[in-house]
């Protein structure tokens, strides 16, 4: 599938880590390091601008990398951009360490999933039907 892109930043277009990835790489557009202190969220702009297929999303979501080693996610995770979205695609990092953060230009930030996805009508109803589970939630399956 061919999705139209515009580079507004100073590097290379997303790319796939190895033959098999589902996320794009995203990279930090930002010109100096910014420092991200303890429980900070920070808005990052990527120079990315895309245009993608009705019936198509994009997820951003975590570096499971910068997750486990630093502590940095992301807030709104994951993060959609529709397929009517033109304006620039950036990130909201949260540092969940107790470790201030320095975020260098370039730096792989998040990775970005392209996602096909039905919309839906809603049928209004009294009842629904029976399930094994029923209404059970939150943790109701156990834990082994």
């Amino acid at each position: 599938m061919k999705v139209k892109i515009v580079n507004k930043s100073a590097y290379e277009l997303p790319q796939y880590a190895t033959s098999l990835s589902a996320g794009l790489d995203l990279r930090a557009n930002i010109s100096e390091a910014v420092i991200i202190k303890p429980m900070e969220r920070q808005l990052v702009s990527t120079g990315l601008f895309i245009e993608l297929p009705d019936g198509y999303e994009a997820q951003v979501r975590p570096r499971s990398g910068l997750a486990v080693k630093y502590g940095i996610s992301l807030v709104n995770t994951p993060g959609t951009i529709d397929p009517d979205y033109r304006g620039e695609i950036r990130v909201i990092l949260i540092n969940l360490s107790n470790d201030e953060f320095v975020l260098n230009p370039g730096e792989r930030i998040a990775q970005m999933v392209i996602c096909k996805f039905e919309r839906i009508e809603w049928e209004c109803v009294r009842d629904l039907s029976l399930s094994e589970r029923g209404d059970g939630g939150f943790g109701s399956t156990g834990t082994k």
